[in-house]
């Protein structure tokens, strides 16, 4: 009934726990979830949980705050793609938020996964954060609406989302949107089209309410489904089976 569009099930505080985190994905009518890189060296263990359970799947690619970390190519990131349960290319962007200074690398690095999107045939997964005209500009720039793709755990504005939406691109919602302070992202929830809707949990981080502070697993991504519902006045049957067709016709549909 929901998929999380964006977890790290390779993270140790979830990997140690994995039986237990897909059971109370199960219990929570959550069907599949998406596992996704943040580094290369990394990555086969991402790549092992989506070939050793059916209902995960991985994407590859370096994320915008990880600095010290081998630097991908367009080659390394095609190749590795290139696998039935990758299907995805990200989490790539850009980050000014945590990182100051000369950041020309991590632009670089983010032209680099688009033009293995493109290369790949497979959809991106971005991260934007205190960046969004920086990343708008380069996804043009270097063509990504031919790839497509979704703006993760999407903390911007209804403007920054309607430019997103022009380059084919869906809106992802983690629990964020729960939180009591998030009313610009609650507006962009309520009026944007539900046919470009993800939702998500980037767990193991930002836990929805009401769990907010705690520990954020994949099963937590009803409750950012239930506040959407609720913002849109909906049911939340109705959030449930659009995002999840949504899922499918990115990341599935696109890689067949």
């Amino acid at each position: 009934m929901f998929i999380d569009s964006h977890c790290h099930l390779d993270f140790p505080e979830l990997s140690e726990k994995l039986p237990e985190l897909l059971t109370h994905m199960a219990t929570n009518q959550v069907t599949h979830a998406l596992c996704v890189a943040v580094d290369l060296p990394d990555f086969p263990k991402v790549l092992a949980l989506a070939e050793q359970h059916d209902n995960l799947y991985a994407s590859v690619g370096v994320h915008p705050d990880y600095q010290d970390t081998p630097e991908p190519t367009v080659e390394q990131l095609v190749q590795l793609a290139d696998h039935p349960r990758v299907v995805a290319i990200g989490e790539t962007g850009l980050d000014y938020f945590r990182l100051k200074g000369d950041l020309e690398w991590q632009r670089e690095r983010f032209r680099t996964h688009i033009r293995a999107a493109r290369k790949a045939g497979k959809p991106l997964i971005i991260h934007t954060r205190e960046a969004s005209a920086d990343t708008l500009k380069i996804m043009r720039e270097e063509g990504a609406q031919e790839a497509g793709g979704v703006m993760h755990c999407f903390t911007e504005n209804w403007e920054v989302a309607e430019q997103a939406m022009e380059l084919g691109f869906y809106i992802s919602f983690s629990g964020i949107v729960t939180f009591k302070k998030a009313q610009s992202i609650k507006e962009v929830a309520q009026k944007m089209p539900l046919a470009r809707m993800l939702i998500e949990t980037d767990s193991p981080y930002l836990a929805p309410v009401p769990f907010r502070g705690k520990q954020n697993e994949p099963a937590f991504v009803k409750h950012v489904a239930e506040e959407i519902a609720r913002i849109r006045g909906d049911s939340i049957e109705n959030i449930a089976t659009a995002t999840s067709n949504n899922f499918f016709k990115l990341f599935i549909q696109s890689n067949d």
